[in-house]
Parts: structure tokens; sequence; C-alpha cells
């Protein structure tokens, strides 16, 4: 059978998710050959390697594919950012979350994660600028936020969601707030903060829908969630509620949508990207860059996404109808 050629750059990280990749090696590279790629494999050796790997690639390469957490995507993803000729990105999950891998719905069996990645269709998804670092699905600071960085990998590989959670309750009595302004086109507020994310994405940290259910991966916006801090236990006690049944409290939550908002501090503050540390920063300028990079996705993902999309552009244009006439 003649060779055609297509090359394909397997990357992974051997630490991800108890190191579960070791044992489903040998599905993993049977699945990527059989779809006539010659395949390059390399593990990655610490942080930032696989950002560093992706830049340098050179444009001969037809597919990356990585393995790993949320946060070995996200360093392909920034590779891909620096690079003039971006070429497809196919992701089979090896985390402990994977939040990004549910929104897509790529499955946790690894085999069947690499027939998409070789087999499926490419989806152009919106990456996030902060200053100069990118991330793929969720920017955030506060509590919760820091918990999965600080958070040891063999206690997120043995508890799961549960260290992040379990993590952030312990820091409820002394959590730490910041007093910021935020602009954006849509609204300017500022105020005391405990917790803020800039996201797109349908699950962050594991839970689920608390930025609402209409995620549109390729709509060039964010969701913007930010809580304000309590002044009381019983104020604690209603964000809680309202966090554990998916509902935005607007006494003491701002939610909205916005391709780019500037937040700004007097003292730094932390940032989280794709759950790894971000860096600190007094002024944060968040931007939201348009389908910049392909992610490989199912066939029925990509049609399902597709209808969503066309329904959501739908219900904006009848929303504005109506406000258009309401102030008429």
């Amino acid at each position: 059978m003649e060779h055609l050629g297509k090359k394909l750059y397997f990357i992974y990280n051997p630490q991800a998710g108890k190191g579960t990749i070791r044992g489903k090696m040998y599905e993993i590279i049977q699945a990527l050959t059989d779809a006539d790629y010659e395949v390059t494999i390399y593990p990655t050796r610490g942080p930032k390697d696989a950002t560093e790997r992706v830049r340098q690639l050179p444009d001969s390469y037809d597919l990356v594919v990585c393995s790993g957490g949320d946060g070995t995507l996200d360093e392909v993803v920034t590779g891909m950012m620096q690079r003039e000729h971006k070429l497809p990105v196919g992701y089979i999950p090896a985390g402990s979350c994977n939040d990004f891998a549910r929104s897509l719905q790529i499955p946790n069996n690894m085999q069947q994660a690499a027939e998409i990645a070789v087999q499926g269709q490419n989806f152009a998804v919106d990456v996030g600028s902060l200053n100069m670092r990118n991330f793929i699905y969720v920017a955030a600071f506060g509590i919760f936020t820091d918990v999965s960085y600080s958070t040891k990998q063999e206690i997120k590989n043995v508890l799961g969601h549960m260290a992040y959670i379990l993590e952030g309750m312990k820091r409820l009595t002394n959590v730490k707030s910041y007093y910021l302004k935020v602009t954006s086109d849509e609204m300017t507020f500022e105020g005391d903060f405990l917790f803020g994310m800039v996201t797109n994405s349908r699950s962050v940290g594991g839970f689920k829908s608390i930025v609402g259910k209409n995620v549109i991966f390729d709509d060039g916006l964010f969701e913007v969630t930010f809580i304000q801090r309590p002044k009381n236990p019983i104020e604690l006690q209603e964000i809680l509620a309202a966090l554990t049944i998916s509902q935005i409290d607007t006494k003491y939550m701002y939610s909205f949508r916005s391709s780019r908002i500037i937040v700004e501090s007097e003292e730094p503050v932390p940032w989280a990207l794709d759950g790894e540390y971000g860096g600190e920063y007094t002024r944060t300028e968040i931007s939201n860059n348009p389908r910049a990079v392909e992610i490989r996705i199912g066939q029925e993902t990509l049609d399902s996404l597709r209808q969503e999309g066309e329904e959501q552009e739908t219900d904006v244009s009848v929303q504005s109808d109506i406000e258009q006439s309401d102030t008429e």
C-alpha cells in the first residue's frame, strides 16, 4: 500500500492523571498509525516543554496530537499561538479534571479519543490572551483557583474533583479578597471580590453549567463571572447555595459575556490559566482571539455545536427585536 506521507507529532505528559497513559500507549499508537500517519512520539520533560516543542515544530507536520491534562493542552495551544503556520490539534485527555475535553465531548476512553484525533473534524475554537499569556478555557483568580496548582499531583490523582472542593472549603474561613475595578464594553463595576473567572467552557473544575448552558466555543465571547466577598456567614451560605445549584445570584455576582475585559487593582492579583499558575498583575487585560486554533472533535459533536450556535444567533436577534420594539 502506498504511504500517504502524512506526518503526526504526538506529544504527551507521562505524569498526567496517575500516569494512566503508560498502559494505553499501544492502543493509542495503533489508532494513530491506522490512519496512515507517520508518527513522531515525544514525552514532555517539564513545564513549558510542550509549548517550546510545538512552537519550533517544522511546517512539514500535518497534525499535532497531545495527551495529558488541561495544562498540557494549554501548553500545546500556547505553542500553536506562537506559530505562523498553525496546525490542527487532536487531544487525548489523561488528567484529573479534563474540563475542556468534557465540554467538547472528547471521550475519556483514550483509544476512542485517539481515533477522533486522527479521523475527526477540525473545529476552530476561541483562545484567550491574558496580558502576554494564552489560555484555552479559563482564566481565574481567588478562592478555588490556586487549588489546582497548589494541590499536590498525588492528592489530585486520588481525590479528583473532591481535591478542588475540599481544598477550597478549608479556606473559606480566611479567604483573601481583592478590591478591583472591572471595565468592559458591556459593564463597569468595582468592589471587593473573592473570585472571578473568564471562561470558554461548559465545565470548570468539574462544576458544570455555573457559566451558563449556552456556551458557544467560537463566538468571540467569554462568559465572565465575578463573586463579591460575603459580609457575613449568611451571605456566604447564599453564595454557596447559588453555586451548588448553578444559579447566578445577582446580589453577590456579576455575570455577563464579553470579548475583552480589564481588571485593575492596587495589589497584584494571582491568576490561574487552565489550572496552572499564570502570574500576578495589578492590571490584567483579557481578550478573545476568535477561532484561533483548530481542535479535532467528533462529527456528531460538530453538528450539534453548529446547531446550537445557529439557535443562539436566532435567540439573540429575536431578543434584540424585542428590545428594539420596547424602546420605540
